[in-house]
């Protein structure tokens, strides 16, 4: 599954006993029909579970949840099954509400062996984005499903658990119409009572609950065709002109990975479907993948490149995933990082494969430097972590399980180079394929392939929390000592003693693995880089070898350099630089080729501005960023259609940059391009559209309100529709604040968006305070529209505060308005206030001392 990760989100913690099911029954095939009812938001079902018993049993547990069991009765499997006693068995039905679990207590044993249950129950289609969940739009309502993590069993009684894969036959009684899309191809389609008709499906490989998946409505597809599998990038009937993007991108992905895995895909078919109301970024049912749709349907002439990446990425990620999580599925959920980090990882390699001048390396880059500071946090957590209970499982699914355990697997194929690793993954697949495996079982394949301590090395990754931060001492004569500690951005007063096994690779030289204290070897200290910034760590150095550095570092490339640029700002964050020094490197590289690296240095320089500096400073700062970076762009003369990728990425960034120091010139031309845009000029380049919107909102009145409104509510295109959307959020005059707001608290936004835009309200200065007096006066209109999972997130958003009132009102609020596990997430936002006010309390005077340096 991909997620949307935004900064302050960390997952939810809530202390609970353990949920896990007995371990001496085991599912073998569930026979399942199901007949919703889109107008009422209801569904029946029927459901024959074939089942293996280890021992004779009175009682069968199961998993269910806002499900009603009608009955459940002992049915024979197979025709020399007849004469079984037990047959025709009634079991009566209890409910443990919050373990999620239903038991059936029969009068006499079942004998032990085989067992077939034949269970009758109704559900209902929730408003809640999971499950078997209504979706809707303006013309008519879609019932779709989100299961994992824990979530088959609102759909269906089952033993909703990983490792407890079975075989599955679905059949599905819909309205005339109406289709369904499930994860096999569809094998008869009958007439029905009442007008309606029945679809039924070939039976699914062995699988796990989680990713079972079957999506009613009018869908309308694109085809294609890739290793002679059938292809289809399917949508409302709307948007289906958005979807051939989807379809090349899926065409060269299932081909690359069958080749890199060595394993071929092992589904009759391959589905893409885009859902209006969907949570998560996108799920990786088998077979049937389901995205949000601006993860899957794009106008490819006249989108940006932005947009492109984004499905493109999200399209390799999910698809990853047919073989890493559906074919070998992790034992249990404390596992559930290899299979995201394998996936998060690998997007990034299958699109750079696709489209090597889209500058994917670099973004990876900038994502790491990102994850590092998440996991800075003292109150991190290790990858692996206790997953007994759906709170405890929904945990897991965080940056450190996405960012984290992506960016370690991504060192250790650097460590051991890229065939190694693959012949790994190939001995991984080919052991465990239909069957689930541990992290153990694939880091013991890596460590096969390579004959290298891949073994000590995840080890020490996952089972402990934090991030090693190396610190380099040279002897002048080619050595160095390498000091590892954890590295904090708001260091606790008693820091944890702890090591980790850590590939360090020097540029040009050979990879060794740092235990401990100790030294290495490099020709010159620019050799002590981050080679391909692939280490998960940060380094730091004397104050000679940092010099040395810091003269090369022109010479490194791109994704090393965005690593340096957030090494240097990570070391300012957590007392061990100075704000001078860091706005040297930013001077350093204004004029630097890679948008990248010049994003990645003057986020840096907006975190100051926003977190650290006065009204009067951040002014200061506006007039040193005109002056410094208006002559770069200017330069930079009139765009041309044979202008590359990266050149393009390059203006729109200082563009942008300039449009937030109020450069005159880029605020009126930003006026002028964002006017075009809305008024339909199809000559506007759309990725500098984007960033003109963004500029001229910031000042918008009413009217240019109106026009992006208008642009959120009709645009069938969901990338166009959902820009608009987010942007009605950046306008900062207080009347349209709360416009934006009242549409929130009323329920016209989706629930899908609406934290999203509390979210963004809540991370600028300037309508932070408005936004939250809101929260707070309209709270049970706000917290109507919160799922478990934006509620979190919401709670999350309140850490962009950075006063010690504001921290105690926020603290104060949640005591008395409690928001369905979040708890976790208010300590880190609470954690997160007390960093900002020490980073301003020990930076702001250094911060005055530049400003007062570069104002002569």
């Amino acid at each position: 599954m991909r997620l949307r990760f935004l900064p302050f989100v960390f997952a939810v913690a809530v202390a609970a006993s353990a949920q896990r099911l007995p371990s001496d029954v085991h599912p073998e095939h569930y026979a399942l029909h199901l007949t919703p009812d889109l107008k009422a938001a209801t569904f029946t079902g029927e459901e024959t579970i074939d089942l293996v018993l280890d021992a004779p049993k009175t009682s069968i547990t199961l998993n269910a949840i806002e499900l009603k069991i009608n009955s459940v009765k002992v049915v024979r499997q197979r025709i020399a099954d007849a004469q079984k006693p037990e047959l025709g068995k009634t079991g009566t039905v209890s409910y443990d509400t919050d373990k999620e679990q239903a038991t059936f207590t029969f009068a006499s044993p079942l004998p032990a062996g085989k067992v077939s249950l034949s269970i009758q129950f109704t559900g209902i289609l929730n408003d809640k984005l999971r499950g078997f969940y209504l979706s809707r739009t303006a013309k008519r309502n879609y019932a779709v499903t989100q299961f994992e993590a824990t979530d088959a069993r609102r759909a269906f009684p089952s033993f909703d658990e990983p490792a407890m894969k079975a075989t599955f036959d679905l059949a599905l009684t819909v309205d005339k119409g109406d289709t369904v899309i499930a994860n096999t191809n569809m094998t008869s389609d009958k007439p029905a009572d009442n007008g309606m008709h029945t679809q039924a499906f070939a039976t699914t490989p062995k699988m796990s609950t989680y990713l079972l998946a079957f999506q009613i409505g009018d869908w309308t597809c694109s085809k294609g065709e890739s290793d002679g599998i059938p292809i289809r990038v399917c949508s409302t009937p709307d948007k289906v002109a958005l979807t051939p993007f989807a379809v090349k991108a899926a065409e060269h992905f299932l081909h690359y990975y069958d080749q890199y895995f060595g394993v071929k895909y092992a589904m009759p078919k391959l589905d893409l479907i885009g859902i209006p109301d969907f949570e998560a970024g996108a799920m990786e049912n088998w077979g049937c993948i389901t995205y949000r749709e601006t993860a899957l349907l794009v106008d490819e002439k006249n989108s940006s490149l932005s947009d492109r990446k984004n499905v493109a990425i999200v399209v390799a990620h999910e698809m990853a995933h047919q073989w890493f999580g559906d074919l070998v599925t992790m034992k249990w959920w404390d596992n559930l990082w290899l299979n995201e980090g394998f996936a998060t990882w690998m997007e990034t390699k299958a699109v750079h494969e696709w489209q090597p001048t889209w500058g994917v390396l670099e973004d990876e880059a900038q994502t790491l430097n990102s994850t590092l500071n998440l996991d800075a946090a003292a109150q991190t957590r290790a990858i692996r972590s206790k997953a007994d209970t759906p709170e405890e499982i929904n945990e897991q699914f965080d940056g450190i399980a996405y960012g984290k355990a992506g960016a370690v697997i991504g060192m250790v194929e650097h460590y051991i180079g890229e065939s190694a690793f693959q012949r790994g993954v190939h001995s991984y697949m080919e052991a465990h394929k239909f069957g689930n495996a541990t992290a153990e079982d694939f880091w013991g394949a890596q460590t096969r392939a390579s004959s290298k301590p891949v073994d000590a090395v995840m080890e020490s990754f996952v089972a402990q929390p934090g991030e090693p931060l190396l610190t380099f001492t040279g002897d002048g004569k080619g050595s160095y000592a390498v000091k590892q500690s954890r590295f904090f951005l708001n260091p606790p007063a008693t820091k944890p003693i702890q090591s980790w096994s850590v590939p360090v690779c020097p540029a040009k030289g050979t990879c060794q693995v740092i235990r401990g204290n100790s030294d290495i070897t490099a020709n010159a200290p620019e050799g002590l880089r981050n080679a391909d910034a692939r280490g998960y760590y940060r380094s730091n150095y004397d104050a000679a070898t940092l010099q040395s550095v810091l003269q090369h570092a022109p010479s490194y490339t791109a994704p090393e350099r965005i690593l340096l640029v957030g090494d240097r700002y990570a070391l300012l964050r957590s007392g061990q630089g100075s704000v001078g020094e860091y706005m040297q490197l930013v001077e350093a590289l204004r004029a630097d080729p890679s948008a990248q690296v010049l994003q990645q240095s003057v986020s840096g320089l907006g975190s100051l501005r926003s977190r650290v500096a006065t009204d009067q400073q951040s002014v200061q700062i506006q007039a040193w960023v005109r002056n410094e970076f208006g002559p770069v762009y200017h330069s930079l003369g009139e765009a041309s259609s044979s202008e590359s990728v990266g050149a393009e990425q390059r203006r729109v960034t200082l563009f942008s940059l300039l449009g937030g120091a109020q450069d005159p010139a880029v605020l009126a031309q930003a006026n002028t391009i964002a006017n075009a845009y809305l008024s339909g000029d199809s000559k506007v380049d759309p990725e500098l559209a984007q960033s003109a919107l963004a500029i001229a909102a910031q000042h918008g009145d009413a009217a240019l309100y109106d026009r992006m409104q208008q642009v959120a509510q009709t645009s069938i295109d969901p990338n166009r529709q959902t820009q608009a959307l987010y942007l009605l959020a950046s306008f900062e005059d207080p009347a349209l604040v709360k416009r934006t707001l009242d549409d929130v608290a009323a329920g016209k936004v989706r629930n899908q968006d609406s934290w999203i835009l509390l979210q963004i309200l809540l991370q600028s200065r300037k309508t932070r305070q408005q936004t939250w007096t809101y929260i707070k006066e309209h709270w049970d209109a706000i917290h109507a529209q919160l799922t478990t999972s934006s509620g979190n997130r919401l709670v999350s958003a309140t850490g962009a505060f950075c006063s010690q009132e504001e921290r105690a009102d926020v603290q104060q609020f949640f005591a008395s308005h409690k928001v369905e596990s979040s708890d976790r997430a208010l300590r880190d936002a609470l954690n997160s206030m007390d960093s900002c006010v020490r980073f301003r309390g020990q930076q702001q005077p250094g911060l005055q001392q530049w400003l007062s340096s570069v104002s002569h």
